[in-house]
């Protein structure tokens, strides 16, 4: 027998269940779950993921036995429906969806209405009694077909609808009769053979194929594909198609649209929230073309209108009972789509809800507490990357905020930023650098990568279900929708609030909390972490066996990490601390020394600095682990940039010959001098490529008594806290170790000086010597290393660059294209390599700790914070991974996640 490719649902029995999203999508497989749990659920059928990876595979073919699958099928639903396909006097209308196993709201392609023809049209008129009805939904068919289907763009049929309604002095498309809209047909498919040359087709057999079809082929439209990339979505899943059986919303005002969720997306409060349309079709709501209700009462005190629950209480009943049900069922917040034809209840799809990382959190912690779920499920439900929202600054409640205009708090947070009008702008304006937020009438889904690069998105339409909120909340970007005080125009590059002007460029602020638009720049503040947060994080924490430790520089970056649950800190820069206004100068005089003498003369003065640093920082993290990384970069890196030099050297040059003031000459010559001597050693300390030039332990090994410094400061701050009552950790960390007799000659010195320190101060504490493995002949020879070293530190960044031959400095250039080809699945700088770099570092783990299995490793590169990294670190044996403050949660959160994973994979292999 022939693979099955298509399955069927309706009448309370599916061929399908919720556990087949792989194969069915997400869409297909609820709607056969729901039709088995026996919600009302219009009869359909679903083409599985399997077609769609074939399509592609086979230069856009499909499976010979495909269509005579669909046929089958769509005899069933006939049955279950009570209606045929392109019959005249009885006819079936079906919608044409798409279905990812994930969802993608908007990235793919619908067609509704489809089978009207000039005679099915008239078996609907007959049916209905509504010729109005019968020939909205046909312009409606004509329009998305024509757009979907044939590339008839979509703001071509709208400036007719617009014509039209201006003719017949129409407010709304509700208020075009039934002759408006027949002829609006007509024009519509003047308007198709216009621009394709082609008479729209009448065929609804025709129709089906070509709308299946396009439905395939919006899987790869670059809008779906940048969502997948935001997303990390493999393009290789593919996307079902759902064929389902029409119910119209359209039908008058005992009918209507909405979309529901089962808790409140954006806080996560256990209210019933979501909104809805009379008279309408579901794009109406999604679109933003119209403003939907409120569903219920509870959210009228917000919005006003006339709510579902008070327009028809009966409908409104049935579908609490069907909300609760479904949340109940699934154990997980829903998202909902129904149709109400004529006083009768329809569900059109459930999923699971998008929702902030605010409102992931607290329905997760919530549902513990409700008994849906227990806490692992919990942990698994909040995304590591999301958490990255609730990190976001918000307003400062102590500045003079006045807002200029109102809308409805779509996403949380705050954002500033310049005002842009396009997608396209808002994508070059990030990539210079500048924080902008995206202004619309309303999105489509081709604004996709425009809301990405934006801080924040303000719409003049569009509800809380609308395209621009939910792709806002899924990217935790700020965004305020459907704020009617604001008249914008596109073309002029300008919004309108009353008499105010806001101008392309312009900076303003969005509320995102409250649904403010406030002019200018407003101060904002940085997130506390508490309530339900903090008891995820706690349960987080009693999972994990990853620590999480923090790269920092300053007692304040420490501070902050700590508040974050940092447990130590596994990267202290210590260059960064030589680039303060009052230590530059020392520096660049040791730099400058011609000999030994003058270069400890030099240091002499920067020990205090150093010693108040590790002080600072040893005090802030009060007694958790601190590893400092000795000098790393090369020394030319604190001097003056050379075409800097030489720019001033010619200056001063110049001036000398123009001036005859002695006191003057003197002076400048002085400059000179000092100018050309540091001139002269930039040249000397040019490298063609520093990377892998005079830098890391190979300046502690030339020029000992730097290293010497370094420790002196460590031990000395140590020990003074440790006078103080304060345990203190001390890690020394030797950079950029090839060899293990680089390691073995800068541990004797540091070994040498700790000693001296703590026979001075007559005081012992512990401190341990350990290396980063950067180099991959440090990863190869890890086994003689560990013999050396107390402690690893994958110094990933530039492991990865030179494993691979790349210099992150200038990788951007085409890694981008590296990705976008399949080439690479990720940017290695951004999630590391495990299949080769990952090798290098868990051949590194064996061989360390098989001659010392005491040996304590961790990673405190950039990948430290990135959760599918942090997974790599859990899986390889690692102790600890260290990331930016801020990225803390995320990294405690994936080491969670990375445990439960764990034990989960071991149990289903024991059973």
């Amino acid at each position: 027998m022939a693979d099955k490719f298509v399955y069927c649902f309706g009448r309370g029995s599916a061929e399908g269940n919720a556990d087949m999203k792989n194969l069915l999508g997400g869409k297909g497989a609820n709607l056969a779950e729901m039709t088995n749990l026996g919600v009302p659920v219009p009869a359909g059928f679903t083409i599985s993921t399997e077609v769609c990876k074939l399509y592609y595979d086979n230069n856009r073919q499909y499976p010979g036995h495909l269509w005579d699958e669909v046929l089958e099928n769509l005899k069933k639903v006939e049955t279950a429906m009570g209606h045929k396909f392109g019959d005249q006097n009885n006819p079936l209308l079906v919608s044409v969806r798409s279905g990812a196993r994930i969802s993608m709201p908007g990235m793919m392609d619908t067609v509704l209405n489809l089978g009207l023809n000039d005679d099915t049209i008239q078996g609907v008129i007959k049916q209905s009694g509504n010729e109005r009805f019968a020939y909205d939904s046909y312009r409606r068919f004509v329009q998305m077909y024509g757009d979907v289907v044939l590339g008839v763009g979509h703001d071509k049929f709208e400036k007719l609808l617009e014509a039209k309604k201006e003719s017949r002095q129409a407010k709304s498309d509700t208020d075009l009769d039934a002759r408006a809209l027949k002829e609006l047909v007509k024009e519509y498919k003047q308007l198709v053979a216009k621009e394709t040359g082609s008479q729209f087709p009448d065929d609804p057999f025709e129709q089906l194929r070509k709308a299946i079809g396009a439905v395939f082929e919006s899987w790869d439209t670059e809008r779906a594909v940048t969502y997948r990339k935001i997303h990390n979505i493999p393009g290789h899943w593919g996307t079902a198609v759902n064929v389902q059986s029409m119910v119209f919303g359209n039908l008058g005002n005992d009918s209507g649209t909405g979309v529901a969720f089962t808790r409140d997306p954006s806080n996560g409060n256990k209210i019933f929230f979501g909104e809805y349309l009379l008279n309408a079709q579901g794009e109406d709501v999604v679109a933003g073309t119209r403003t939907p209700q409120p569903i219920n009462k509870a959210q009228k005190k917000d919005n006003g209108g006339v709510s579902l629950e008070e327009s028809m209480p009966e409908v409104y009943n049935e579908l609490v009972g069907v909300y609760q049900n479904l949340e109940k069922h699934y154990k997980e917040m829903q998202d909902i789509e129904f149709t109400i034809q004529q006083g009768t209840l329809y569900l059109l799809q459930t999923r699971t809800g998008k929702r902030t990382a605010a409102s992931a959190v607290k329905i997760a912690v919530d549902m513990v507490k409700e008994g849906l779920i227990d806490k692992k499920t919990a942990i698994m439900r909040v995304s590591p990357a999301q958490l990255d929202q609730l990190l976001h600054p918000t307003i400062d409640p102590k500045a003079s905020v006045k807002a200029v205009a109102k809308g409805l708090p779509a996403s949380p947070g705050a954002a500033v930023g310049r005002v842009v009008f396009s997608a396209e702008h808002a994508v070059l304006e990030a990539e210079m650098g500048h924080a902008v937020i995206l202004v619309r009438n309303e999105t489509s889904p081709e604004d996709i990568a425009g809301m990405y690069a934006a801080k924040g998105i303000l719409t003049a339409r569009g509800g809380m279900t609308s395209h621009a909120a939910v792709v806002a909340r899924g990217m935790g970007k700020c965004c305020v929708a459907g704020c009617g005080a604001i008249r914008v125009s596109e073309e002029e590059k300008i919004f309108t609030v009353g008499d105010q002007v806001v101008k392309e460029g312009d900076f303003i602020t969005l509320n995102g909390t409250t649904g403010q638009v406030i002019l200018g720049k407003v101060a904002l503040v940085q997130p506390e972490l508490s309530g339900d947060f903090g008891i995820l994080m706690e349960w987080v924490d009693e999972f994990k066996t990853l620590k999480v430790r923090t790269n920092a520089d300053l007692p304040a970056d420490a501070a902050i990490a700590r508040k974050f649950g940092a447990e130590g800190i596994g990267l202290c820069r210590t260059e960064h601390m030589f680039f303060g206004e009052e230590r530059l100068p020392i520096v660049q005089q040791m730099i400058l020394a011609d000999n030994k003498e003058a270069r400890l003369e030099a240091l002499a003065k920067l020990l205090p600095f150093q010693r108040g640093d590790f002080y600072g920082i040893f005090k802030a993290m009060a007694g958790l682990p601190v590893t400092i990384r000795h000098l790393d970069p090369p020394l030319h890196e604190f001097l003056p940039n050379r075409e800097e030099l030489i720019e001033k050297i010619t200056e001063i040059k110049v001036t000398l010959k123009y001036i005859s003031d002695e006191k003057e000459i003197n002076r400048l010559k002085s400059q000179l001098h000092e100018h050309e001597n540091l001139l002269h050693k930039v040249q000397s300390l040019h490298e063609f490529n520093p990377m892998l030039g005079h830098r890391g332990c190979r300046l502690g090994i030339t020029y000992p008594e730097i290293y010497d410094m370094q420790t002196q400061a460590i031990i000395e701050a140590a020990c003074q806290l440790a006078q103080e009552g304060q345990v203190v950790e001390p890690e020394i960390m030797i950079p950029l170790v090839g060899t293990v007799e680089e390691l073995k000659t800068t541990k004797a010195a540091a070994i040498k000086v700790a000693e001296s320190v703590m026979a001075k101060q007559g005081i012992k504490i512990k401190y341990s010597i350990g290396t980063m493995i950067e180099v991959p002949r440090a990863a190869l020879t890890a086994d003689a290393i560990a013999k050396e070293a107390e402690f690893f530190s994958f110094g990933t960044n530039d492991l990865t660059q030179m494993t691979f031959g790349f210099s992150r400095d200038d990788a951007g250039v085409f890694l981008p294209g590296y990705v976008e080809k399949g080439l690479l699945p990720e940017d290695p700088f951004v999630a590391l390599d495990q299949v080769g770099v990952g090798l290098l570092v868990q051949m590194a783990v064996a061989k360390g700790r098989a001659v010392n299995p005491a040996l304590k490793i961790g990673i405190c590169g950039e990948h430290g914070g990135e959760p599918s990294s942090v997974e790599f670190c859990h899986r390889s044996g690692l102790n600890y991974v260290s990331c930016s403050p801020y990225r803390v949660p995320i990294a405690r959160l994936a080491a969670a996640q990375a445990r439960i994973k764990e034990k989960a994979s071991v149990k289903q292999e024991l059973d």
